[in-house]
């Protein structure tokens, strides 16, 4: 069986890699993370002209493909460059919803001014008490004729405060954890009754808690049939979950390499770190780990393609695996490194940041092995 890229996604992979190379230095990469939005808006537009923006979506929708392999592709070189744009909040998160469960106008009014750039959207899912699960939900809309009224609280808002528009899952019938009687409606986030605030997270990312009082809108913001919305989200989690995977194999390669290349610069009693045995072992088993990873991803994105996007088995396999490997190649990167590692100003400390804060996304490295048990 032939692994390899296809002619157009080894461009894919080319255009990505040349952009993190040339483009998107550590200082940078620094600078952006810190500024008020916590991305670059001009590397943004940027995206949409390379056409980046349009791989998650289907050729129907005006898109690269929407396959699960192109988008692997994408995912694994943005991980080695760590980086802060919101891709995973807009066009995997909330492009999936409105490409799966929007109408053919909800489309061109969402869908197409995000693949050209031009919208900034999240998706607001996780509550305070939901933990993984999707269902629980306490955020409620109440249809009154024309009419949604919204209130509730989303936390844990990926590119929340930027957003200019918020998709929201909510419950419009039936009692929290129900799978029956959740919906899904987008709202602007410039709506009266909405409030937002925005904070950093551990991994140079940015989030935001958002509440809704007495958020009115009308009933043609919904998306989908109501109360029936639950099966769609659940694929799109479990499609940014592959998504992290892929942009944690590229993390991992990153750590790797630049652990073993600084072991062959560091001198402890007047010889390099590479030269000891029980180092090179160890950076061993972070090759390994690595080259286990890569395949279980490319497995996961391959079943996701021939199931048409799902696959929770496969994909709990490989976030299962994978979260175990970037807990070790992370911690032994610091380990190698030694007291620099977890310097502010040196990448490795804030790949280690990143592959953490991935284990426990969209379900943790243990929820993730219960499921594929359980499946």
């Amino acid at each position: 069986m032939d692994f390899s890229y296809s002619e157009e996604q080894q461009m894919l992979q080319d255009s990505v890699s040349k952009f993190i190379s040339t483009e998107y230095d550590w200082d940078s990469r620094q600078a952006i993370a810190k500024s008020e939005t916590g991305f670059s808006a001009d590397h943004w537009q940027l995206f949409a002209e390379l056409g980046w923006l349009t791989v998650p979506f289907k050729e129907d929708d005006g898109g690269f493909g929407g396959s699960a392999v192109d988008l692997i592709v994408t995912m694994e070189e943005f991980g080695k460059g760590l980086l802060v744009e919101p891709f995973l909040a807009n066009t995997i998160l909330a492009g999936t919803l409105i490409a799966e469960a929007g109408s053919s106008e909800q489309k061109t009014e969402l869908l197409t001014p995000l693949m050209e750039g031009n919208v900034q959207l999240a998706f607001a899912y996780a509550e305070p008490q939901s933990r993984y699960e999707l269902a629980n939900i306490q955020c409620n809309a109440v249809i009154n004729g024309d009419e949604i009224v919204l209130n509730g609280h989303k936390a844990v808002v990926l590119n929340g405060a930027a957003a200019e528009k918020i998709l929201v899952s909510v419950r419009t019938s039936g009692d929290a954890c129900d799978r029956e009687g959740v919906s899904l409606l987008w709202v602007d986030a410039n709506s009266a009754g909405i409030r937002r605030e925005s904070y950093a997270s551990v991994d140079g990312q940015r989030a935001a808690d958002i509440w809704f009082d007495n958020v009115t809108l009308p009933t043609s913001n919904l998306l989908g049939d109501v109360g029936e919305a639950i099966d769609v989200i659940e694929m799109t989690i479990d499609r940014a979950a592959l998504a992290i995977c892929a942009e944690a194999v590229g993390a991992m390669q990153m750590s790797l390499f630049k652990t073993v290349e600084y072991s062959k610069i560091r001198k402890q009693f007047n010889t390099t770190l590479s030269t000891f045995q029980a180092l090179q072992h160890r950076m061993a088993n972070m090759f390994i780990e690595v080259e286990q990873a890569k395949s279980i991803l490319l497995m996961a994105a391959m079943e996701m393609d021939r199931l048409d996007g799902k696959a929770p088995k496969a994909l709990s396999a490989a976030k299962s695996r994978i979260g175990k490997a970037a807990r070790l190649v992370g911690e032994e990167s610091i380990q190698i490194h030694g007291g620099i590692g977890v310097t502010d100003e040196l990448d490795v400390g804030h790949y280690f940041k990143r592959l953490t804060a991935i284990q426990f996304s969209f379900g943790s490295t243990d929820y993730h092995t219960a499921r594929f048990a359980a499946s």
